[in-house]
């Protein structure tokens, strides 16, 4: 065995063994719920001062929770009080308080059994009970079977807090019924039974912990409640799983200097990790598993979460997040995979700018930035981040957050808006969507260097090409009209467009589109699909800048056929599946709005009848074309 192999043998043996250990993480600590970590989780300072216990000794409110035997002293007590979330689920959590849970799941279950007895709780206390449902019921049968809101204040009459929520939420809820008769008494009972039974949720959810709090609530709590080795060292733990893991990744890598400069896909086809073998199954599948928790079940990934509180309190001067987590590894993944393009391609001072420039785009402004934007109480901001990409960038909240932020934050509102309305039609002209999907984007940097073992699995045929168009503009429409109500509901203040609920539309989005297509998707199928998975199926932008660059731009491929000898490299670690040995052989010049200019196709063609150009807008399409000796004229 030679001094490189050697090296590369104990660079991966390092590299296990850091990933080994960080994945080991994920089941190594304990957890104990304390009422501090209630507190600081769910309670302000009002919340406890107006608990109902809040003078007694904490042995005391331990035995009062134990000696409760009936609900209705404690509704009016929890009442009187304005019972708080915090007191609410202070009740519920009593028999967690100071247990100890060897593993993430049971605590995580004892939690969702908490918050579900705490909304109850909060049903009972706040929402329309059974006897005002049934008066309700009889007062539609007296109106002759007619609904009207005059009911409903009639019925509901109390100005106390808890009436007028339960009154303006059936309100709300019933506008649609108004002045409508029903046929039977039994119609109209199925009719509010349902009505009533949704108000109850949406209250529960608003006077407890909503679905969509619950998610975040169990990251922070179950966070907080970690105890153990990982909690006690956490930054020797993390020099030596993530540390490892970066050391070994590159002992691995930086030997491949020693070898002669040029591309070499020696092997490639017959590769279990590149070419949908059993371990790049595996790795696809480690990848969705980490996309799938990180989006959905967060509170499952906490052990990472606190493995990286060092670097958060360095970098923002608070705790992690799992997105700081997602940002860390993100970057890391982009800087380490970047060092294997410099080694790979190191003959190609284009492909050694290119990757530097993704490298520095991530790290400075997706990761460092908006971190130390952060710190000093400013909006988190991406600069290089572009509608629609950026989907929520239109968003009444993301709007209310800039404007709040004064100069900096018109600024950041300003910046985005050129971006989209000058910034990309005027640079896509001048070089085509390359500049920013192969030299600023987060999305395409990884692509570029994590994916690019892969980029030889993206699928050439007519009909991925054809699924490829429809699927990739009907997500840019979406994002075009999700952004029309978004704006709609900035202005008018009001959550429908033309019956339409705006704030569904979002939610849709980002759950199918922004994680499970971008995320889930996008990267956790580069060993299964090619590399560019999100931005050629997905990408609402990268629809946009094509679109721009299929119709006005300068930047083609030009192609000698004379000099094409029809290997088929060009078409075959094309990422983004377009044939282009179909045009090399037709000395056509390449102009395809799916096109990144990532220059691949010119680096491993062996003739060089490749060429990325920014020439002239005139004489893209439809010129005479050179095959051979021979001139052919080709219809527009």
């Amino acid at each position: 065995m030679n001094k490189v192999n050697s090296i590369r043998l104990i660079g991966l043996v390092i590299f296990l063994i850091g990933f080994g250990l960080f994945i080991g993480l994920f089941f190594m600590s304990d957890y104990q719920l304390t009422k501090d970590i209630l507190k600081q989780e769910l309670a302000t300072d009002q919340d406890i001062e107006q608990s109902p216990n809040a003078a007694q000794p904490e042995s005391s409110q331990q035995n009062n929770a134990e000696a409760e035997t009936t609900a209705d002293p404690q509704e009016s007590a929890d009442k009187a009080a304005g019972a708080s979330n915090y007191q609410l689920v202070l009740q519920e959590a009593d028999k967690l308080l100071g247990q100890t849970y060897s593993n993430n799941f049971t605590f995580v279950n004892e939690l969702n059994q908490v918050w579900y007895r705490a909304n109850e709780r909060s049903r009972k206390l706040y929402g329309i009970s059974q006897e005002e449902l049934s008066k309700l019921i009889e007062a539609v049968v007296n109106n002759e079977l007619t609904y009207s809101a005059e009911v409903v204040k009639n019925v509901l009459t109390g100005e106390d807090e808890t009436s007028t929520l339960k009154r303006e939420k059936l309100l709300s809820y019933t506008g649609w019924m108004e002045g409508k008769a029903y046929e039977s008494k039994e119609a109209i009972s199925q009719q509010l039974e349902t009505t009533v039974n949704s108000v109850n949720n949406d209250i529960s959810g608003q006077k407890g912990i909503s679905s969509y709090r619950r998610k975040t609530l169990n990251t922070s709590v179950v966070k907080a409640s970690t105890i153990g080795l990982i909690k006690e060292q956490t930054l020797l733990i993390l020099l030596l799983s993530v540390g490892l893991t970066v050391v070994g990744a590159l002992l691995y890598i930086l030997p491949g200097v020693k070898e002669l400069p040029g591309i070499k896909h020696n092997g490639i086809f017959f590769s279990a990790l590149k070419n949908r073998g059993w371990l790049g199954i595996l790795l696809g599948v480690f990848l969705i598993l980490f996309y799938v928790v990180l989006y959905f079940y967060p509170y499952y990934m906490t052990n990472w979460i606190v493995l990286v509180d060092p670097v958060s309190y360095w970098l923002k001067g608070s705790p992690a997040g799992e997105f700081f987590l997602y940002g860390f590894l993100y970057t890391l993944a982009i800087l380490v995979m970047g060092v294997r393009m410099f080694m790979k391609y190191r003959h190609s001072n284009y492909h050694l700018i290119r990757t530097s420039s993704v490298m520095f785009f991530q790290l400075a402004f997706a990761f460092l930035l908006p971190e130390i934007l952060l710190r000093l109480n400013y909006p988190y901001y991406d600069f290089k981040n572009i509608w629609p990409l950026d989907y929520d960038f239109f968003f009444p909240s993301s709007l209310n957050q800039l404007i709040e932020a004064g100069g900096l934050g018109t600024f950041m509102l300003f910046w985005g808006i050129v971006l989209i309305v000058i910034g990309v039609p005027v640079l896509v002209y001048f070089y085509g969507k390359r500049w920013y999907c192969s030299w600023v984007c987060g999305c395409g940097g990884l692509a570029e260097t994590l994916g690019d073992p892969y980029r030889q699995l993206s699928d050439k045929s007519l009909k991925a090409w054809n699924i490829e168009r429809w699927l990739v503009h009907g997500v840019l429409a979406f994002s075009v009209l999700m952004t029309i109500g978004m704006v709609y509901t900035f202005f008018t203040g009001s959550g429908s467009l033309i019956g339409i609920p705006t704030y569904t539309v979002a939610e849709f989005y980002g759950f199918f589109i922004g994680a499970g297509f971008a995320g889930v998707i996008g990267t956790g199928f580069y060993p299964l699909m090619g590399n560019r998975v999100w931005c050629r199926f997905g990408c609402p932008l990268a629809a946009y800048l094509g679109i721009v660059q299929r119709f006005k731009s300068r930047f083609r491929i030009t192609t000698n056929g004379g000099q094409c000898i029809s290997c088929g490299n060009c078409s075959t670690y094309c990422e983004m599946g377009i044939d282009v040995r179909w045009y090399a052989q037709r000395g056509q010049n390449i102009v395809r709005a799916s096109c990144v200019g990532c220059g691949v196709c010119s680096s491993v063609c062996p003739r060089g009848v490749l060429k990325l150009e920014n020439a002239k807008e005139e004489g893209r399409f439809g010129k005479p074309i050179l095959i051979g000796n021979e001139s052919v004229k080709v219809d527009a």
